[in-house]
């Protein structure tokens, strides 16, 4: 098989052979048709993630193949995804619906598994009530959209370029905006929810416009820096500031993370843009062009036939 590997922190991965996987009891072997590019997969390598896999190791959260028998799935891994082949545990791999295409199913347990358990499990979200979305033009930004929307929540969209609020806008985003001006512009939407995988200055700004009960939720820093909140903003107008880390509950409540990412997969109102796709020699370059935000939607990277 071929596999990425990451030899040292912060350098480029490499394209390297390695002998075939073999599944050990209660796992089965992924043929890899795609895998999903991550802000974690670059932190990982990068080694500033809070979770440092020891050297080498082979990046790649999320992919969608074949098993043995022809059935196909979606498989959060966690590490090892950038092969053309990946061994996980079996109550991992989640079949497909029929004629779910899977360069698409790659690219779609993380950013929608982030936004489901961020609106729904941690914000408690309402019917009725209204999100304002940050990074509306990146992987978890034009999820949360969708899953906003199909729990009846209309939407605000933020993002910093007019190709990525064009992208938010199809996604089904009630209005878009950039920027500048964006207290003043979600104060007068008027917004119950944030959305916020950025992170630097407009996390206090988005803060600063909710209203009455709104809670601000913490996925990401994606835009480099973390915010210092001034928590009086927090008490203000009874206020919350929630941290979202689905990666670690998936991993503590894995029967119930199943079944979560089984109900997004056929939720009415869900319908992922398919992704960019490279092929898997340019990891690297992939990895570096999500990091600094050079990506609008998801990319996937592509085993050669």
């Amino acid at each position: 098989m071929k596999a990425v590997v990451c030899t040292e922190y912060g350098k480029l991965v490499e394209l390297v052979e390695r002998p075939d996987p073999v599944a050990g009891p209660g796992q089965v072997v992924v043929e890899v048709e795609a895998a999903g590019v991550n802000y974690v997969d670059g932190l990982m390598v990068g080694g500033t993630y809070q979770i440092r896999p020891p050297l080498p190791f082979t990046p790649g959260y999320e992919v969608a193949g074949l098993l043995a028998d022809g059935t196909r799935v979606l498989a959060i891994t966690g590490i090892g995804g950038y092969a053309t082949h990946v061994v996980v545990p079996e109550a991992q791999a989640v079949p497909l619906p029929e004629g779910f295409d899977p360069r698409t199913a790659a690219a779609f347990a993380q950013s929608y598994c982030t936004a489901r358990y961020a609106l729904k499990e941690r914000a408690g979200l309402r019917h009725g009530e209204r999100v304002l979305v940050l990074g509306a033009g990146g992987g978890v930004g034009l999820a949360a959209i969708q899953v906003a929307r199909a729990l009846g929540a209309a939407v605000l969209a933020a993002a910093s370029t007019p190709e990525k609020r064009e992208r938010a806008a199809r996604a089904g985003a009630d209005e878009v905006i950039g920027y500048e001006g964006l207290k003043a512009a979600a104060r007068r939407w008027g917004v119950d929810v944030v959305v916020d995988p950025v992170g630097g200055e407009l996390s206090e700004e988005a803060l600063r416009s909710l209203r009455e009960g709104g809670r601000l939720l913490v996925v990401g820093f994606a835009g480099g820096g973390i915010p210092r909140l001034p928590t009086n903003q927090v008490l203000l107008r009874n206020r919350a500031v929630v941290g979202v880390d689905w990666g670690a509950w998936s991993m503590s409540h894995a029967a119930a993370n199943r079944l979560m990412l089984q109900e997004l997969l056929t939720m009415p109102g869900i319908d992922p843009a398919p992704p960019e796709t490279r092929p898997l020699e340019e990891a690297g370059r992939a990895m570096d062009d999500l990091i600094n935000r050079r990506v609008t939607g998801k990319i996937v990277l592509v085993p050669a036939s």
